[in-house]
């Protein structure tokens, strides 16, 4: 998403398509859940009941410039936006997804990063910390 107004134009588009078309789909494809964060879904539904290629051919059929693409669920696992959701036998756990190519690096004090920047770094930080002991 590159354009600044890319965020606006997204959340306008999807917002109509859920509202004229979401009831059908989730009542279509048993949907139990939808969950959406600017342009990444998440649609939560019985397998047993849905078949996954169908899913998507329902979605890109709404819009022929919008193409929806599948993330399947590996190992009882699936990432979603910046968190791994676990699936339990008795629910969910979630914790914090990082690429293989992240570094834990800060801010340096000495740079020209307002200040602000600064202190959310460090306590990014320290709460991913606290959230990781929590589920490990």
């Amino acid at each position: 998403m590159g354009a600044p107004t890319a965020g606006l134009i997204a959340e306008f588009i999807l917002h109509n398509l859920e509202n004229t078309h979401l009831a059908h789909l989730t009542e279509k494809r048993k949907i139990t859940e939808y969950f959406r964060y600017v342009e990444a879904i998440l649609p939560i539904y019985i397998p047993d009941h849905t078949n996954t290629q169908d899913k998507t051919d329902d979605f890109n059929s709404l819009h022929s410039n919008i193409t929806f693409t599948d993330e399947l669920e590996t190992n009882n696992k699936l990432n979603y936006l910046h968190i791994s959701i676990h699936r339990t036998p008795t629910g969910w756990e979630t914790s914090i997804n990082r690429k293989h190519t992240f570094i834990e690096t800060i801010i340096p004090y000495s740079s020209n990063h307002p200040a602000q920047h600064k202190y959310a770094d460090h306590r990014g930080i320290l709460h991913e910390q606290r959230i990781y002991k929590t589920f490990t």
